[in-house]
């Protein structure tokens, strides 16, 4: 792939509107004093440090648990597992497809742990692809992970909207069940209660990052004993459970496909969805302690035990689910919130499914932190608009307020089109998970084939060419499964329109790279590299 060198200057007119805003002053760096040796080793890669390292062993590992959320998560998607055949593709949807999941996480923290940056898998790609290749590879990942260069609707961006999105309506079912079913939520209601919880996220996320390594602390605590006290209330008050054999082998296909088996697919949309955004971890490994070693820890035990305790989780709720055609067409739309009411009762529903609510936020908060230092990376190797903003520390909280505030607009922007219709909002949720899944598997395959990949004091030894295999085979193959429509025969209103999306955000991140994106961008740029960048451009 060819790219232009620094020595060949482009034309003014050849350069993007952001490049005329470019900042030269770098961001305050920290003191020699306050220098520890993993600031020394991110200087090494070429960056100068500016966050403060707060985040521990244990606040990182809180972290990754609460960007999985399985408790909250899974009640807001576990409708894919119901729809796709009832109790059996829920479990085995589980099992598998998690599994699957769970190799793609042990291969981000093992590549993590070489390459910690806030960049990321993106920032990662500078050491694994051939140099020819880094600048197009990296526009290419770049663009379907950040979610904020030239396409908005992509990636990180539409994993936290949806975040934001399920957790309004978690917070609405809860009211409809207080009035005992007699307020029925409206796209209106979802979309307004959502921004106000964006508002809020973001707010939190303008907090120091000492302060938000101490609220982090405490999610997984809050968030377990949520996960076991609903289990062992269901477990406790349900009387008439299904036998183990209903939960492994009845199988209820209601979506039309044949053989009805492929339907069980769909159902692994709920462990992708839970688990495959471990990456978010990665982010924050410059506000991390020995982010080599404590941040790939963090992504790993947090996947092992979210895979662990989900599967409990999900066996505990189809023991006690009853009939499933009920919790389907529950007029709250939560179908885990509509069997806590008819499992539990009145309010018992209501305490689970505002806690729900609750470890949502906690989802959420985090969420927006992991993606605004994503924005922060980006800005920082000009592949945004307006860089020289985004890429600003506050001095007061040694944080980017900016990314943080332009990450939530974002995040409402793309909610906004539920107002359009739920065909169009699901269409961008929907690509969140395969634009994820692929900016990861783009630096696992350039691992495997180039031979450039120096590993890290976290590695998976021996078995780390099988767990990248498996993750690249798995969520390769799913990336195709979840642009299929859920249900047949195909109508305007079920179909699934991530392809549309996905081959837009594609088509144009390409086009723009040949059109203009090779003219001047280089890859991640590091501090020497800016600062030629800067010299040469001070010439024209």
């Amino acid at each position: 792939m060819t790219t232009t060198t620094l020595e060949k200057t482009p034309s003014v007119a050849e350069r993007p509107v952001g490049e005329f805003m470019v900042d030269t002053t770098p961001p305050t760096p920290l003191s020699e004093d306050t220098m520890d040796e993993a600031d020394k080793s991110l200087e090494a890669m070429g960056y100068t440090p500016v966050f403060k390292r707060e985040f521990s062993t244990w606040s990182s590992f809180s972290f990754a648990m609460s960007i999985s959320g399985v408790y909250g998560t899974l009640m807001s998607t576990w409708i894919y597992g119901l729809q796709a055949g009832g109790a059996a593709a829920i479990m085995w949807s589980w099992v598998i497809g998690g599994a699957g999941a769970w190799a793609l996480a042990l291969s981000i923290a093992e590549i993590s742990s070489a390459y910690p940056s806030s960049g990321a898998m993106y920032f990662t790609l500078k050491f694994l692809a051939p140099e020819g290749q880094v600048a197009f590879l990296c526009w290419i990942a770049g663009n379907l992970t950040c979610g904020a260069g030239y396409v908005n609707l992509v990636g990180t961006v539409t994993g936290s909207a949806a975040t934001e999105y399920a957790s309004s309506q978690m917070l609405l079912a809860a009211i409809s069940i207080i009035s005992d079913f007699t307020y029925v939520p409206t796209i209106h209601h979802v979309v307004a209660v959502m921004a106000l919880l964006t508002v809020v996220h973001a707010s939190i996320n303008t907090l120091p990052t000492l302060w938000l390594n101490r609220l982090t602390s405490g999610y997984v605590v809050f968030h377990v004993s949520v996960l076991v006290g609903a289990c062992v209330t269901l477990l406790a008050q349900k009387k008439d459970k299904h036998t183990f054999e209903y939960v492994f082998t009845d199988f209820q296909p209601t979506s039309g496909w044949s053989p009805p088996g492929f339907a069980f697919l769909f159902g692994c949309l709920t462990p992708a969805w839970i688990m495959t955004s471990a990456d978010s971890t990665a982010r924050i490994a410059e506000e991390a302690k020995d982010p080599a070693r404590i941040v790939p820890k963090a992504i790993a035990n947090a996947t092992t035990f979210t895979y662990f305790i989900g599967f409990l989780f999900n066996l505990v709720l189809v023991l006690c689910m009853g009939d499933p055609l009920d919790l389907i067409n529950s007029p709250s739309g939560q179908p885990v919130a509509q069997l806590f009411f008819n499992a539990m009762g009145r309010g018992p529903a209501i305490f689970f499914t505002l806690c729900g609510f609750i470890v949502m936020n906690l989802v959420a908060i985090p969420g927006i932190q992991s993606g605004s230092r994503t924005i922060f990376a980006l800005a920082r190797d000009d592949l945004l608009p307006f860089s020289n903003v985004w890429r600003r520390i506050s001095k007061r909280s040694q944080t980017p307020i900016a990314a943080v505030w332009i990450y939530a607009a974002l995040e409402i922007t793309v909610n906004l089109l539920g107002l359009a219709s739920d065909t169009a909002i699901s269409a961008v949720f929907n690509v969140c998970t395969v634009a994820l899944n692929l900016s990861y598997v783009i630096p696992i395959v350039c691992k495997m084939l180039y031979g450039r990949f120096e590993r890290g004091p976290w590695h998976l030894g021996r078995w780390s060419t099988a767990v990248n295999v498996v993750a690249v085979a798995w969520n390769g193959f799913m990336t195709v499964v979840f642009f299929f429509p859920t249900n047949l025969p195909v109508t305007p209103e079920n179909m699934n329109y991530a392809i549309i999306v996905f081959t837009f955000v594609l088509l144009f991140s390409v086009g723009f790279w040949f059109t203009h994106g090779r003219h001047y961008y280089t890859g991640p740029l590091t501090q020497a590299s800016r600062q030629l960048v800067v010299a040469t451009r001070r010439e024209v």
